[in-house]
């Protein structure tokens, strides 16, 4: 009969260990690297999605400018081939913690930002496309989607930072290691003028 007892008793016991252990674990902070993580993950999708946004419109500005421009071969290749390059490095979620490949995205991206803001300039020689209206409806997209990508950058940089933080610091770094085996984010270096979009003078 005792034991019959002990046996009814023993499970529910179990359960509310497991369940006070369980809230004690949230309680110190547990969450907070796969919640931090999840964070920097979405933010690097935006940069992404803004990157996407970018190279999609870039063939549309050629296409326009080329009709304007013929003589400007080297500047439309040069955008073309930095568009081609940048969309060939891919830095996914998963691979955010490689610094080789983040470098080489980051590489690509600049080098393509470059391309695009001396395109820009260059079209300043040509009056009639200055004021075709397809030109500055495509010219004030790309000015808007530059401005996003800096905003999505900095929301990337300060969600990786804040990550990077928990999983370095008590209590974090006891969980990141124990629970989670989390890797330290890489985040962008900041080059000169890459928080504004290519200078553009009409």
């Amino acid at each position: 009969m005792s034991f019959a007892l002990s046996t009814i008793f023993r499970r529910p016991l179990a359960v509310a260990a497991v369940a006070l252990l369980g809230l004690a674990l949230a309680g110190c902070g547990v969450n907070n690297v796969p919640t931090l993580e999840e964070k920097a993950k979405a933010s690097w999708g935006e940069v992404q999605n803004q990157y996407q946004r970018r190279a999609d419109l870039i063939p549309n500005l050629v296409e326009t400018v080329k009709g304007y421009a013929s003589q400007e071969r080297e500047v439309l290749t040069a955008v073309v081939e930095a568009r081609a390059r940048a969309s060939q490095v891919k830095v996914d979620a998963s691979t955010i913690t490689d610094p080789v490949r983040f470098k080489e995205f980051q590489d690509a991206q600049n080098q393509l930002s470059g391309a695009l803001g001396r395109l820009l300039v260059t079209v300043e020689r040509y009056p009639d496309l200055k004021s075709n209206q397809n030109f500055l409806a495509l010219q004030s997209q790309l000015e808007g989607t530059e401005n996003r990508v800096a905003v999505a950058r900095r929301d990337f940089i300060q969600a990786v930072q804040a990550f990077n933080t928990e999983i370095r610091t008590f209590p974090g770094v006891i969980w990141a290691r124990l629970f989670w085996g989390a890797k330290a984010m890489e985040s962008f270096a900041a080059t000169t003028g890459a928080e504004r979009p290519p200078a553009v003078k009409f």
